[in-house]
């Protein structure tokens, strides 16, 4: 335990060997050249923070490069994703093997140096930021600064998790530690700030970022808009603090290392001064430096300076990737066999749990895992299909141990809160409780979320869809990973009434919609969002957006109306006529579907042949086959009525050029719920009068083109 708060490291004297000097230069030199030969990229901080990466990956990280799928490996994570030439050169020299994403070996390196010399290059598994599953070793996808390291304290929370859950008395199966790499950038970022308060409260002292504070970010020196005492904030946040003068001083940055983990009761933040890389010494520090490459005369001055063959490029000498592999690879694949054994005996002794734990690690769901999903009777008063969604959380969860989940302060209005017995609550006495609290903090955890489901998790969220714009990005590289988390947004529309249009969301369904690979699924009753959370956990490499309403909403009779299964397909044919093709088709999604329903009932009467579509989710509608698809939006059915309390962008697709969208062309207002309804057009009379104005219009042969 450190009693300091902040311990200024110093070495005597900086003492390398040979080997540590050249393997250093080898990770400066391969950046040099590569952000060189792409005439694009960041050299600058891989050159200054080599000696720490190095010190950190043959000392201390506990790292298999030939299994490096092993479950309890340190993680490192580049948060200061512009310098990714750090990561794949550190990946190179250690001759991490590539796996693909089931884990299984390929036969090949993950970053070869052929590999390198195609830095930025289409379909390089070097790309210009770390991209997780494109690259073996690239444990979460970084560049948006403060990302990586918020993803950090998701991963550092999922250890103190899978320990408390897993660990035995004898079987230590998980007890690794999380390093993030941080910039100046990173720091300023807010969600950096929020996840760093989160881990602070919550003692987590298997977390350690290291800071690089080399003064510099694009538009000149940092203290243009960045002046604060960074060791006194993390201070504040109940951080331990240690501070290293010199990022050449490999052994001070050790000892650093070494507090950091003798460390029990709070993560630690390590300040590390360093000088950003450029050309001969004399450039070094300018600011033009940041995003350029060096050109060919400073590169040749660089290597002079470094002792290197000034003509040589992409130079490995003898020694450097053996010295890796007598260090961080024996290392790891000691502890890796070491791990390996205890499991086994751990499976023979508690063969439940181990099953358990396999499928977690294989991002398999338990036997049964939707058994007791709900089946909700028809009631013309309804229930919120938030309310819905907590008791279908509540039903899947105690069958699926590994889903955890909470809210930005709000779990008694999201409903995302597990009630059953043994649920309890993380907390820093206590981390093998299933309940997260982030407080007011949407956008760390949506990062905090990712973070977790790359450490084997299932994870969800909660909070107003109106905050879905304060967790954007995490949600975008949610699905840019490919990770199955579930982001769940109550209070969907402006059917929230008198909270007025600071709380009333209009844009954010449209924004989600727009995100590539994510669901966003919005159903229209309990029924529909007891199989959204069925289709949602199905899932094991897409994210969804769960888009639940405030207001209760009438659970249809399903023996009437078409059964709520049809979510699976994203859009369904929930009503129709019995005898004949539809004249007119309304759909929706939400709320909106009962106004359709009701109008249907009433079109029905007059004899009318009218389809109601409900239309939860338009990402799974087009995954679909186009037969399905036309099927239930047959193209020849022109008279179409969409209703949405949302923004009209997208509808055209699916109303067709002559149809009518009932939908937000404005912010909303503060008024009761039936007003503002009304005031917007969102009554059933208004359904009935666009539904006979595309009537009218089929029958007028000149509208009609016939």
């Amino acid at each position: 335990m450190i009693t300091d708060d902040i311990q200024a490291v110093r070495g005597a004297q900086i003492d390398r060997t040979t080997i540590d000097i050249t393997a250093i230069n080898t990770l400066r030199t391969l950046t040099i050249d590569a952000v060189q030969k792409a005439q694009s990229g960041h050299a600058g901080t891989p050159m200054g923070m080599a000696p720490v990466a190095y010190t950190l990956w043959t000392r201390f990280l506990r790292y298999d490069p030939k299994t490096p799928t092993w479950p309890n490996r340190d993680r490192f994570v580049l948060s200061v994703g512009h310098a990714s030439m750090l990561l794949y050169a550190l990946i190179h020299l250690a001759g991490v093997e590539a796996v693909d994403r089931a884990g299984r070996p390929q036969g090949r390196p993950a970053v070869g140096l052929g590999d390198i010399k195609r830095f930025r290059e289409l379909d390089s598994v070097c790309p210009g930021h770390p991209e997780h599953r494109m690259t073996t070793g690239v444990e979460t996808t970084t560049g948006p600064l403060g990302q990586g390291a918020a993803n950090s304290v998701g991963m550092a929370m999922a250890e103190r998790w899978l320990a408390a859950r897993f660990n035995r008395p004898g079987y230590r199966l998980f007890d690794h530690k999380v390093y993030a790499l941080c910039s100046d950038g990173d720091l300023m970022e807010g969600v950096s700030g929020e996840a760093a308060s989160i881990a602070g409260h919550l003692k987590l002292s298997n977390l350690c970022w290291i800071y690089d504070d080399n003064s510099v970010t694009i538009e000149g020196p940092t203290d243009l808009a960045f002046s604060e005492n960074v060791i006194r904030r993390f201070q504040g946040y109940g951080w331990a603090t240690l501070a290293v003068d010199d990022a050449n001083d490999c052994e001070a940055f050790a000892r650093a290392v070494e507090t950091f983990q003798r460390t029990d009761d709070r993560p630690t933040l390590i300040q590390v001064k360093s000088v950003i890389g450029y050309g001969s010494p004399h450039k070094q520090g300018t600011s033009k430096i940041h995003s350029d490459p060096l050109g060919v005369d400073e590169v040749r001055l660089t290597k002079r300076a470094y002792g290197w063959p000034e003509d040589a490029q992409f130079l490995v000498p003898d020694g450097v990737r053996e010295h890796f592999d007598a260090t961080l690879g024996e290392r790891g694949g000691r502890l890796r066999a070491a791990w390996d054994a205890a499991f086994a005996a751990y499976a023979a002794a508690e063969p439940a749990v181990a099953d358990e734990l396999q499928r977690m690690l294989a991002g398999e769901l338990p036997e049964g895992w939707d058994r007791d999903i709900p089946t909700f009777p028809a009631d013309a008063k309804g229930l919120a299909t938030r309310e819905a969604s907590g008791r279908t959380l509540n039903a899947v969860a105690p069958r699926l141990p590994w889903l955890i989940g909470g809210s930005a302060d709000l779990s008694p209005s999201t409903k995302t809160r597990l009630e059953f017995d043994g649920a309890g609550d993380f907390e820093a006495a206590s981390y093998g409780g299933r309940n997260l609290h982030f407080g007011v903090r949407e956008h760390a955890m949506g990062a905090i979320a990712n973070g977790l489901a790359l450490t084997y998790l299932r994870t969800y969220t909660g909070t107003f869809l109106i905050f879905s714009d304060y967790m954007r990005p995490p949600t975008r590289l949610a699905a840019l990973m490919e990770l199955p988390v579930v982001f769940v947004f109550s209070h969907d529309s402006i059917s929230l009434g008198q909270d007025g249009p600071t709380h009333q969301p209009v844009e954010q369904l449209a924004a989600l919609r727009a995100i590539p690979g994510i669901i966003t699924l919005r159903p229209s009753d309990a029924n529909e969002t007891a199989e959204a959370w069925r289709v949602i956990l199905a899932q094991s490499a897409r994210p969804a957006c769960l888009i639940l309403s405030r207001q209760a909403l009438p659970v249809l009779d399903r023996g009437r109306y078409a059964a709520a299964a049809g979510v699976a397909r994203g859009a369904y044919v929930l009503a129709d006529s019995a005898c004949c093709p539809p004249e007119l088709i309304l759909m929706a999604t939400g709320s909106e579907v009962s106004l359709c329903v009701q109008a249907y009932e009433i079109l029905a009467a007059e004899g009318v042949n009218v389809r109601v579509v409900s239309m939860p989710s338009w990402d799974l509608f087009e995954d679909q086959e186009e037969a399905y698809r036309h099927a239930v939006l047959p193209p020849e059915v022109s008279a179409r009525v969409a209703v949405e309390e949302a923004a009209a962008l997208g509808w055209d697709r699916y109303a067709g050029p002559t149809g009518e969208i009932i939908a937000m062309r404005s912010f909303g207002a503060s008024a009761p719920i039936q007003a503002v309804q009304a005031k917007f057009g969102f009554t059933v009379e208004h359904v009935l009068a666009a539904a006979r104005r595309q009537l009218a219009q089929g029958k007028d042969p000149i509208r009609s083109g016939r």
